[in-house]
């Protein structure tokens, strides 16, 4: 059955949050969906192939073919499931900073694995629903990991694990006094230079310091956001990276040492703060706004749908 043709006009309309990954201890297993993200507009042609028309960030700059990471994602599905990917036209606005660790690579990717879930279950020839699991091992897949595209699918904090059977994970809420916020650079940090900082051996005081803070996080993110300090200590990966992105290792001392809950962003090199309450919010922005003007403040909130996805038939009015 030829997929080029089919349903042409039909539109979907996906949006995905920003992601912040690690939170300090949890590396590669915790993270968290925030209020801030990128909405795409996807409507089918009778051509095959794809265009890409991005507005904000990265415009000019993103490939707008085939060969965008989006497309390319939406691609992987169809493959993945021996189904032929009808051409489409994509509208991207962007608002993720990308090279920041804010999760623009993940959320690209699910983007593209949600384009596809849209198109699928409006196929009129034949409809066919995505599930979550599906959702997660496609994006698992082209990411590598789960613990970023894990939130930017399903919203609020996620804990992420992979097993023989593929990538799984567990929704909670956020506490509502947990109040993010996020600090961003004007530069940008490589992922793969971050990871390739990080020794392959750790102390086993170490391991065991950070097994300790990962569990006191999960309580103070869900219960107790009085412990947001303590529960963000980390040994095993951020002390590594900091050499390279001295900027943010400095700014997260500062932070700290007055009492906010400062973290690197993912990979970095933006900070997340997670802070106990909009006066602790307000304090740590101020400071950062009068002593680091440089870095872009975003005061956020969590994200609680996680990527969301409208389907409209063609001929319908938009």
């Amino acid at each position: 059955m030829s997929a080029v043709g089919s349903g042409v006009g039909r539109t979907v309309k996906v949006r995905v949050p920003a992601t912040s990954a690690n939170l300090g201890p949890g590396f590669d297993t915790l993270g968290i969906a925030l209020a801030y993200g990128d909405e795409l507009t996807v409507v089918v042609r009778d051509a095959p192939g794809a265009t890409v028309t991005v507005t904000g960030v990265g415009a000019g700059e993103v490939p707008t073919d085939e060969t965008n990471l989006v497309v390319r994602s939406t691609a992987h599905v169809y493959s993945q499931l021996a189904r032929e990917m009808p051409g489409i036209d994509v509208s991207a606005t962007n608002r993720i900073p990308h090279g920041r660790g804010m999760g623009s690579s993940g959320s690209a990717i699910v983007a593209g694995v949600m384009i596809a879930a849209g198109l699928l279950q409006s196929d009129p020839e034949a409809p066919l629903v995505l599930t979550e699991e599906q959702l997660l091992a496609f994006a698992t897949e082209l990411e590598g990991h789960p613990d970023n595209v894990a939130p930017a699918l399903f919203g609020g904090l996620t804990i992420a694990w992979t097993t023989e059977q593929g990538p799984r994970f567990k929704r909670l809420m956020v506490h509502r006094g947990v109040a993010p916020l996020v600090l961003v650079p004007s530069f940008t940090m490589s992922t793969e230079l971050a990871r390739s900082l990080q020794p392959k051996q750790v102390p086993h005081e170490d391991a065991v310091f950070n097994v300790s803070r990962s569990a006191l996080l999960i309580a103070a993110l869900t219960q107790s956001p009085e412990l947001l300090l303590e529960a963000t200590e980390d040994r095993l990966h951020q002390n590594y990276r900091g050499a390279a992105m001295p900027a943010t290792r400095d700014l997260i001392g500062e932070l700290r040492s007055a009492g906010h809950a400062a973290v690197v962003s993912g990979a970095g090199p933006s900070v997340l703060v997670l802070s106990n309450g909009p006066l602790d919010r307000m304090q740590a922005a101020d400071f950062v706004a009068a002593q680091h003007p440089d870095w872009r403040v975003l005061t956020l909130a969590v994200d609680t749908k996680g990527a969301t996805v409208e389907t409209t038939p063609a001929g319908a009015a938009l």
